[in-house]
């Protein structure tokens, strides 16, 4: 299976393009998508030298099961955080708000406008020194999102309140980028 970072300039993006994950590249169309299909986002930062990236890339993304998880309960977007580092920085700011501590992958699930209520960085495929499994992460970001919506919301706009840093995150590109 290929997926829509096959065309990517990024090698990062380019070596997710064969993962069983339904991943999209940063921009409208994905955040649109999320909308019609009323589900959160998976924005997963990373970057080519990134040991914990591949480590997870390895042990979930390349897992046909987490695709399948994650195709039917977000909308995933694959981010390469040396292409767009302003929204790798915004994340990052919710992650150090939300945990105290941040690094890659980081792993932050949005409303389908962009704004994020939980964030992580690796989570291993099987629970583990008290860390849950990153299927159990998607499996209840999705029943949060379905039967109690309105935390989500709330997180998300004390979450965005209190983030000094707050880009145009409509796109993530230069004002000068093509459309």
């Amino acid at each position: 299976m290929t997926n829509l970072l096959a065309s990517s300039t990024s090698p990062y993006l380019r070596a997710h393009a064969d993962n069983p994950v339904d991943w999209r590249p940063w921009g409208r169309e994905a955040f649109a998508e999320a909308r019609d299909r009323d589900v959160p986002v998976l924005v997963s930062i990373g970057y080519s030298t990134c040991h914990w990236c591949h480590v997870m890339a390895a042990e979930s993304f390349s897992d046909p099961e987490v695709g399948r998880l994650l195709g039917e309960s977000v909308v995933a977007i694959k981010l390469d955080r040396e292409e767009l580092p302003a929204v790798d920085a915004f994340y990052m700011d919710a992650l150090l708000a939300m945990r105290g501590q941040g690094g890659w992958p980081l792993n932050v699930f949005t409303t389908p406008d962009a704004r994020p209520f939980f964030a992580g960085t690796y989570f291993p495929p099987e629970p583990s020194g008290g860390m849950p499994s990153f299927s159990q992460v998607v499996t209840t970001i999705a029943r949060t999102w379905a039967n109690d919506r309105e935390r989500a919301e709330s997180i998300a706009s004390q979450l965005a309140s209190s983030l000094v840093r707050l880009p145009d995150l409509s796109m993530g590109l230069p004002a000068d980028s093509p459309v």
